[in-house]
């Protein structure tokens, strides 16, 4: 059976069925949001949610914040695991902690971060020896330890609260309880399937060797405190009333995140939002939309500008060393040479 659906998978990958296949659900999901958003926003004033914004308390935005900070803090350790997880202990970890927040920033925010992350991460792990198939690999286990996050925040807040999930997809409470048992029992076996013996993916070079089963629990614990953090982040910017409770927020804002990064729109614009409009219907949309605003200036545009100058002063300073040691190169002895310090594969120090 395995065998058969290994065929057929790469049947469609030859036909590019699945790319075609990939295209029209984001652009479905993207249209449908933007009808939805349209219809909901369409007596909206703008002056209203900017006074909504402004009636915001600070301490309220300076709590999202911490809260922000403490979620990228967590991704950081996505690429820590994956670099380890792989083999490679000479990475330290403000690198992958460097590549982890402005790759995960800038995907974010550009929208198809499974590329625009990846190159980032490549500009900044090349520098230390990791070739193209190592950055592949280190992105595959980071995907991996998001989504394992995410199906136990998922399952285990839709068990608790299936109406949450009932707001958005519209289906029975007991259906999507059913659902929720079923992410859970597929977790669980996951974690069995792994513990048992070594799992391997892929083929040649590509290959990646899984996680066991306590180092996938791990796994999940980190994407747990991830999203965790983040609906944090937008929990303590909603109204204090109607006060529905951090659960069916969680559950909500899960929800909506992962259909804005199945729409691959620039930071789920459209998606997310229609999603947390629909999901918490309850609520004043103005408030709402001022506490979504604030969330997107504090998790989106704020990291983005900061990774960006990092990013513009990392390479202002590997050109001006890069510089430096061609003209040592050529104008001094050898000496001078073992005096300059060492700068990585490509003459980048990593910083």
């Amino acid at each position: 059976m395995l065998g058969s659906i290994r065929r057929a998978i790469s049947i469609l990958r030859r036909k590019r069925i699945l790319h075609k296949l990939g295209v029209v659900i984001s652009v479905t999901v993207i249209a449908a949001a933007f009808y939805v958003l349209f219809h909901i926003l369409r007596d909206i004033d703008v002056e209203e949610v900017m006074e909504a914004v402004k009636r915001t308390e600070w301490h309220s935005i300076a709590l999202s914040g911490l809260f922000v900070a403490a979620g990228y803090f967590t991704l950081t350790f996505y690429d820590l695991f994956a670099v380890r997880t792989i083999g490679i202990t000479h990475v330290p970890y403000r690198v992958t902690a460097f590549a982890a927040f402005t790759s995960y920033s800038i995907g974010h925010n550009v929208g198809a971060s499974v590329f625009t992350g990846g190159a980032v991460r490549y500009r900044i792990y090349s520098a230390w020896g990791m070739n193209a198939i190592d950055v592949a690999k280190v992105c595959f286990l980071a995907g991996l330890t998001f989504w394992l996050g995410n199906a136990a925040v998922l399952g285990l807040g839709i068990a608790y609260h299936p109406e949450a999930a009932t707001s958005i997809d519209q289906l029975p409470p007991w259906f999507n309880r059913l659902i929720a048992i079923a992410i859970i029992l597929g977790l669980i076996a996951y974690v069995i399937w792994v513990g048992t013996r070594p799992r391997r993916v892929g083929s040649g070079s590509w290959t990646v060797v899984l996680p066991g089963g306590r180092l996938t629990l791990l796994q999940i614990f980190i994407g747990i405190v991830d999203l965790g953090f983040c609906a944090l982040a937008m929990y303590v910017l909603l109204p204090h009333q109607p006060n529905v409770g951090f659960v069916v927020v969680a559950v909500i804002f899960v929800s909506a995140t992962l259909l804005g990064f199945a729409s691959h729109s620039p930071g789920g614009l459209g998606v997310f939002d229609a999603a947390m409009l629909i999901g918490l219907w309850q609520m004043e949309k103005n408030d709402l939309l001022a506490a979504m605003l604030l969330f997107r200036l504090l998790y989106y545009v704020a990291p983005f500008a900061i990774s960006i100058i990092l990013l513009t002063l990392r390479e202002i300073i590997v050109s001006a060393r890069m510089r430096r040691v061609g003209y040592a190169r050529t104008g001094s002895n050898a000496e001078s040479d073992s005096k300059l310090p060492y700068l990585g594969e490509h003459g980048d120090s990593g910083a």
